[in-house]
């Protein structure tokens, strides 16, 4: 049950980055976009490569640094891991709440069924997450985050 309650922490925390992110509409994510949606914008004259370039590198670190510090903070300072493994299981299943969270509700309704991130001039890119993408974004949920879990806890046993 915690770890539920841990992996919704991580959900709030990137949804709150992306209502942040798009309070000013969703050109201030358009980093998030496939490039051909990107050039559109920069071309309509609504943001710049300059500022996509800067909204990525405050995205980044927006995205990053809970990613990396939130879940050990739960995992051993809450949950009370003390090994790597118990470390790794419990991290992947908060990563992976997150991660499905953001392909379901994220990428799959808010971005694609809503109009919150519709950028106009740009309809005729839609869907804005095409199926490569989308696959690749689901291959990352399933194998990437287990791999985070991996790193941390490993970087977490050397420090402790």
């Amino acid at each position: 049950m915690l770890l539920l309650i841990e992996g919704a922490v991580m959900c709030f925390v990137l949804l709150i980055v992306c209502v942040i992110g798009i309070a000013n509409g969703p050109v201030g994510l358009v980093l998030l976009y496939e490039k051909d949606v990107q050039e559109r914008v920069v071309e309509l004259g609504l943001t710049t490569k300059e500022r996509i370039k800067n909204n990525f590198i405050i995205c980044s670190i927006a995205m990053f640094i809970p990613l990396f510090v939130l879940p050990p903070l739960m995992v051993y300072g809450i949950n009370g891991a003390t090994d790597f493994w118990d470390a790794f299981w419990q991290m992947s299943i908060i990563l992976w709440i997150q991660g499905v969270f953001d392909r379901i509700f994220i990428d799959w309704y808010w971005v694609g069924k809503t109009k919150a991130w519709e950028i106009p001039g740009t309809e005729d890119l839609k869907p804005y997450i095409p199926a490569k993408p989308l696959i690749v974004k689901w291959l990352s949920t399933i194998l990437l985050n287990p791999i985070i879990a991996a790193v941390v806890a490993c970087v977490m046993q050397l420090v402790l």
